[in-house]
């Protein structure tokens, strides 16, 4: 299963990028196996400024079709890392080829956009910068496919 993050913004270089530039190689390395990956990081830019709604439109030309949406937003599902790793199994084992991660801009996520999802994840109640989420996301990434491997990353 191909895992997209679809996110408003363009990563210059620096620590951040780094971070996910190395979660996501270990992700595709680990994964690989298990049926998970390549990930990719596709990035958009509403250089018009339309809002919410430019950008959900952006986002959602940027998700392949067929591909199960899960969005990135405070008022989404919280999950502990075992079960965030057993919902990426669970679409895999779907027969899902492609699972897009929606990270918004800094007005969120529009409305219909995040009505739209098939899924709704949480970070915690707090709000995150999006280059944080997304180095958060690519490490839970590489984190859910270590649990799933049964590799020692991942302590209880």
């Amino acid at each position: 299963m191909r895992v997209h993050i679809c996110a408003v913004g363009r990563l210059r270089a620096g620590p951040e990028r780094e971070l996910i530039d190395d979660y996501l190689t270990r992700f595709d390395r680990t994964g690989r196996a298990l049926g998970l990956g390549p990930a990719n990081l596709i990035e958009v830019e509403d250089k018009k400024g339309g809002g919410m709604a430019a950008e959900a439109a952006l986002l959602s030309k940027a998700v392949p079709d067929g591909a199960l949406i899960c969005v990135l937003d405070e008022r989404g599902k919280l999950q502990s890392s075992p079960d965030f790793a057993a919902s990426l199994a669970g679409w895999r084992d779907q027969g899902r080829g492609d699972v897009a991660f929606i990270i918004g801009g800094a007005d969120g996520i529009a409305p219909d956009l995040r009505k739209s999802a098939d899924a709704a994840l949480s970070f915690g109640k707090m709000v995150w910068p999006h280059m944080l989420a997304r180095v958060m996301l690519s490490e839970q990434l590489y984190r859910a496919a270590s649990i799933l491997a049964g590799a020692p990353y991942h302590r209880v």
